[in-house]
């Protein structure tokens, strides 16, 4: 008996995602400024597109910090402050960022870790926020204790939980004026068949609600669901498991039009510890400078001689970005659509 032949069919690779435009990106009025202030954090995240951990040295200097007060300073269209890292919080010119940003009347997102908070030197933060009226944008990739510990090491959701009742304490997630948003990711998937973009955002976010509340008294204000793009360890883990290419395949497949005049990166500049603007922290991890009109990498120091923010005509694009504009999207401030 002659065996039947297996198919070789192979699934067509995926179009560049600039062909998948009609038209590039045009980047708007810049209203962010994202800074990520340096890799050093206390955690050594599986899933970290930016590689932060505790051995990590790269952080802002003097210099570039000054030129950030200036640039806060300097102008007033600047709407919001968006302090990443690593932990923005171990990370140098953090409280000066935090401070001088609220002083000119900008909204400041402090991306946390939470389990920053129980680390030596730290334990002030939670008071500092809340004298600041900062927004906390904190990470919890699920409300599940395994999950979360898989993901993040082991001891990291009890001291999440601590975080959040604390941050409660000082009246987040209840008082109108004190804004606590938690952050979900999709664990990373062990196989083709585990390709998940995040579950409907609203849905997840009242579970989450739902099961804070009943088990740990926790109130939050909104719930952020987020893909993993392939950068940083996830896209590190994918290569080790030869997933990099059916993922990117996967969310190619999904891409969604209706998210592209949404982008975070449309009225952003992403910074890094060096002064280098990006138009997305997924740019900066992946070394894709934002570029002037004549085609220059940008940095803080130019903008600042330039006299004008608005000096990036169109944002930048790779593959990655299908991750952003699959389903019904991702961005800093969770879903799109």
């Amino acid at each position: 008996m002659v065996a039947s032949p297996q198919s070789t069919a192979v699934s067509h690779p995926w179009i560049p995602f600039g062909q998948r435009l009609a038209a590039p990106i045009t980047k708007g009025a810049i209203e962010t400024l994202q800074i990520n202030l340096g890799r050093r954090c206390n955690l050594a995240c599986v899933h970290c597109h930016v590689e932060a951990g505790p051995q990590r040295t790269e952080m802002l200097d003097g210099a570039t910090l000054a030129d950030l007060l200036t640039l806060i300073d300097r102008f007033p269209q600047l709407k919001t402050v968006d302090l990443t890292g690593g932990a923005p919080e171990m990370n140098y010119g953090f409280r000066s960022l935090v401070i001088a940003a609220r002083s000119r009347g900008c909204e400041v997102i402090i991306r946390s870790n939470l389990t920053i908070y129980f680390e030596a030197g730290y334990g002030d933060l939670p008071d500092f926020f809340a004298a600041q009226g900062v927004r906390v944008v904190a990470s919890l990739p699920c409300y599940l204790q395994d999950n979360v510990d898989k993901m993040r090491g082991h001891g990291t959701f009890e001291k999440s939980i601590q975080a959040l009742q604390w941050l409660n304490r000082l009246g987040y997630g209840r008082d109108r004026h004190l804004t606590l948003d938690l952050v979900y990711n999709s664990p990373l998937p062990s196989g083709r068949d585990r390709f998940a973009l995040p579950p409907d955002q609203a849905t997840l976010e009242a579970a989450y609600k739902t099961h804070l509340r009943q088990h740990f008294a926790i109130e939050f204000n909104h719930l952020l669901a987020l893909a993993n793009l392939p950068v940083g360890r996830t896209k590190h883990f994918l290569e080790r498991h030869q997933l990099a290419a059916p993922y990117l395949q996967f969310l190619a497949d999904a891409f969604n039009g209706d998210t592209v005049d949404r982008l975070m990166c449309r009225n952003l500049l992403s910074v890094d510890h060096r002064g280098h603007i990006y138009d997305c922290d997924f740019n900066q991890m992946e070394h894709i400078p934002a570029r002037a009109v004549d085609g220059t990498p940008l940095t803080v120091a130019a903008l600042l001689d330039h006299g004008n923010l608005d000096a990036i005509a169109t944002v930048q694009t790779a593959d990655h970005c299908y991750g952003c504009t699959a389903g019904c999207g991702s961005s800093c401030g969770g879903t799109l659509t």
